[in-house]
C-alpha cells in the first residue's frame, strides 16, 4: 500500500510525473518481494472528467513502467472521486492495460452506495479488502453485510485473495482482525456449495 508519494492525477504535469516516478521504487520493491501488485491512490483535482483524464494519464504511465516488472498497479477506492465506483471503473477501463486494476474496499465509499461501488469496481479487481469496524453479538459486521458483499465478489468471478482490514475501536486491532477473518470464513462455508 503506497501512500504519500504524490497525486497520480495532479493537474500540474510536472508534479504528476514526479508522483509517478516516486512510485517506481515501490514497483521495484514489489518485484523483489515477489508481490503481484502495489496499491496506489488516484488523487486529483478538477471536474469529474478532468480528474478522470488526469488519473488515466498518471496511472497509464505508472502501469507501463510496472509492466516490465510483471507488477500490477491497483487503485483502492480511497477518498475523493476514487470512492465513486462508476468513476473508478471508467478510469481503469480507459487506462485499458492488463496490469492496471482495482482493489475494492468494502468500507471506503463514503456516501456512495458500497454495494453498488464494489459491483462496479469488481470487473477490474486484482485484490479485495474486507474492511470492518463494529461487530454485533453474533459476529456480524453492523455496517456492511458481508454475505451480500461476498456474493458480489464471487458473482464477478473473483477467486483471488481477500485482505482483512479492521478500523474499529471497540476491540483491539488483533481481535478485530480475527473477528473479520472468522466472519469471512463463516460466509465462505455457506458459499462453498454454490461456487
Amino acid at each position: 500500500m503506497c501512500d504519500g508519494e504524490g497525486a497520480l492525477g495532479n493537474p500540474n504535469e510536472k508534479k504528476r510525473m514526479q508522483a509517478v516516478e516516486n512510485h517506481y521504487k515501490w514497483i521495484e520493491a514489489a518485484k523483489f518481494l515477489d508481490c503481484h501488485s502495489i496499491r496506489v491512490n488516484a488523487q486529483s483535482k478538477g471536474s469529474y472528467e478532468e480528474q478522470k483524464k488526469l488519473a488515466v494519464d498518471g496511472l497509464s504511465k505508472l502501469s507501463n513502467f510496472a509492466k516490465d516488472f510483471n507488477i500490477n498497479v491497483i487503485v483502492e477506492n480511497h477518498g475523493g472521486l476514487s470512492s465513486h465506483g462508476k468513476w473508478l471503473e471508467e478510469v481503469i477501463g480507459t487506462v485499458n492495460l492488463s496490469n492496471c486494476g482495482t482493489l475494492p474496499d468494502f468500507g471506503n465509499f463514503g456516501k456512495y452506495d458500497r454495494y453498488k461501488g464494489v459491483t462496479e469496481t469488481m470487473k477490474y479487481a486484482k485484490g479485495v479488502s474486507a474492511k470492518s469496524h463494529t461487530f454485533n453479538d453474533k459476529g456480524d459486521e453492523i455496517h456492511t453485510d458481508f454475505e451480500k458483499m461476498l456474493k458480489i465478489v464471487l458473482d464477478a468471478g473473483y477467486r483471488g485473495y481477500i485482505g482483512v482490514e479492521y478500523e474499529g475501536r471497540k476491540v483491539g486491532e488483533v481481535e478485530g482482525i480475527k473477528l473479520t477473518r472468522d466472519l469471512l470464513i463463516s460466509k465462505r462455508e455457506k458459499f462453498s456449495k454454490l461456487y
